[in-house]
């Protein structure tokens, strides 16, 4: 079950690493505006603001990765649980206020992820 959790978690860190290039450096490309719904206009006002969001995103991935690696099993289950709430808490707040679609693209994942890693636990 920890090899399961551990690749639910991996998964989670990746798809926010791809948040991160998404927000980041293709938010005002074909790309970037069509994952976030965007106009040309409407994300060249506020690329500043995504890449800021961007950002974060990569902290969310650098944490969850950190706790894949943490030599002491301990410190990696609660770096786990931490950074997975972070995204849970992020994509409930996510959902609530700018899109429904992030609770089942960043809520969801980490609602999967905390299960897994508590009954691995």
């Amino acid at each position: 079950m920890s090899v399961i959790a551990n690749v639910i978690v991996a998964l989670l860190a990746l798809e926010h690493l791809y948040i991160l290039v998404l927000e980041m450096f293709l938010w005002t490309k074909p790309q970037g505006r069509k994952a976030f719904g965007l106009t040309p206009e409407r994300a060249e006002a506020t690329k500043v603001m995504a890449a800021n969001q961007g950002l974060y995103n990569g902290f969310l991935a650098a944490g969850l990765l950190w706790a894949l690696v943490h030599p002491d099993a301990g410190v990696a289950y609660q770096l786990k649980l931490f950074f997975i709430g972070c995204v849970l808490v992020a994509g409930l707040y996510g959902g609530a206020t700018a899109s429904r679609k992030i609770f089942v693209i960043q809520a969801l994942p980490a609602a999967i992820a905390l299960i897994f890693v508590l009954i691995a636990g």
